[in-house]
């Protein structure tokens, strides 16, 4: 096993977690997800950041513990009604060099008993770069349908075509949309196998068109 090899202890403790999520569990279960899901991922964020740069060096590959790529394991309860405390899955983001505060294409790598995929593109912009994005879309049709030749998620879209835009537009369906994303699943075993960080970077790879479009609506190089 190298340091950045995802295991199967990794999706075991998530689903213990699942099953036992309450802070005694955890505290007394807080080495095992030290060495077990935080550990191993923040050695993969180091082991795909060089491959990450090469295919842009706006995005960002952050190994610090707390605040960098690696997403906190704690649930943010305050207007939930689940009060239940901690996260059943582990999630890598690779954000625009742009900062967080700012709404950019970036990658995401969510890892869950039975659910693993890679989530590329914009999830719920702000107004501005909603409009931003719809413009780029009308602006440059040809552009858009290259960047997502592979087919975007479904979604939250709106019922009704956005205000200002022609209902007749042949792209409308694409206009209605309030997220900009795509996405590549995986299984347990792939997640866990050696050639893994080289999977997910060539996942990322292939999404790049769409990056680089989204980035421009925006704003920003990619």
């Amino acid at each position: 096993m190298t340091p950045a090899d995802v295991t199967p202890e990794l999706f075991r403790f998530l689903d213990e977690l699942g099953r036992h999520n309450d802070r005694v569990w955890f505290n007394a279960n807080k080495e095992r997800y030290l060495a077990q899901v935080r550990d191993p991922l923040l050695a993969l964020v180091t082991a795909v950041a060089p491959k990450l740069r090469a295919i842009s060096p706006q995005v960002v590959a952050d190994t610090r513990p707390s605040g960098g790529s690696l997403l906190r394991i704690y649930r943010d309860t305050r207007f939930a009604r689940d009060k239940k405390p901690y996260k059943t899955n582990a999630g890598l983001y690779f954000g625009h060099a742009a900062g967080k505060d700012i709404h950019a294409p970036g990658y995401y790598l969510h890892l869950e008993p039975g659910q693993v995929f890679m989530a590329a593109g914009i999830w719920h912009p702000d107004g501005d770069s909603l409009r931003a994005i719809r413009g780029a879309i009308i602006n440059d049709p040809r552009g858009w349908k290259r960047a997502k030749r592979r087919g975007l998620h479904g979604g939250d879209p709106l019922k009704r075509p956005p205000r200002g835009f022609d209902p007749e537009h042949p792209l409308i369906e694409d206009l209605k949309r309030t997220s900009f994303t795509v996405g590549v699943e995986f299984t347990e075993r792939q997640a866990c196998a050696p050639d893994f960080p080289v999977r997910f970077v060539g996942a990322c790879r292939r999404e790049v068109p769409l990056m680089r479009f989204l980035a421009k609506a925006v704003g920003l190089s990619f």
